[in-house]
């Protein structure tokens, strides 16, 4: 029998894909990109429920590691790594924009995929004819990107660029199940590639309002 592979990205929408050996069995995705915490688990459930198995019939566990944005990127880390901690098992993590690539078949010559970084910036990396990375990932402003080659992914039209017909406009997290073995193994820290958005304050604030001392006669 096959082995069940449980793929989850959360570097840009909650995906979740399910697979046997590398049949794709299910592939969902949520994608409302402020809800990773919320929606992943119930989405993992939802996978399992509609494929058949249970929770404890996955053999092995794939996350992709980004390049994300800080929040939504480490909930999915988090969850595949404590996943394969309990399962007694060894995560396999690979970079979300390699997912991406897997899933542009037929592509003649070198191309680019990229995803939404925000602060006006896109993650992209640049891949041969056989979505093997050649470049990247990187974090530019798009028009650093490469102009001359085919690009696709979900960071295209956030950004204002035109995508090539056929190219991804989504991560399946089911392709990352049933191919994580074809792709390198980048560690298991997460790909921030910057500094989250959110910083420590530098200065305190005041959390009462000062009260005015009135005198008598006054």
């Amino acid at each position: 029998m096959n082995t069940i592979v449980l793929g989850i990205d959360t570097s840009t929408a909650v995906s979740v894909g399910l697979a046997c050996g590398s049949e794709v069995l299910v592939s969902l995705r949520h994608d409302d990109p402020r809800a990773h915490a919320e929606q992943l688990m119930p989405l993992i459930h939802r996978g399992c429920e509609e494929a058949g198995i249970a929770l404890t019939d996955i053999a092995e566990v794939a996350i992709g590691v980004g390049p994300g944005p800080y929040t939504g990127l480490r909930v999915g880390v988090a969850t595949g790594r404590v996943l394969a901690h309990l399962a007694g098992l060894t995560p396999h993590p690979v970079c979300s924009l390699d997912i991406l690539a897997r899933q542009w078949a037929g592509v003649d010559g070198e191309f680019v995929v990229c995803t939404d970084a925000r602060r006006h910036e896109l993650y992209w990396a640049r891949y041969d004819a056989s979505a093997n990375r050649l470049d990247g990932p990187n974090v530019t402003r798009p028009e650093d990107v490469p102009k001359d080659l085919p690009i696709g992914g979900p960071g295209c039209l956030v950004r204002g660029l035109t995508p090539t017909p056929g190219s991804p406009e989504f991560l399946d997290a089911g392709v990352l199940a049933a191919s994580w073995q074809t792709m390198p193994d980048v560690g298991l820290e997460p790909l921030y590639l910057r500094d989250p958005d959110a910083t420590v304050p530098t200065t305190r604030k005041a959390t009462l309002t000062p009260t005015r001392l009135t005198l008598p006669g006054r």
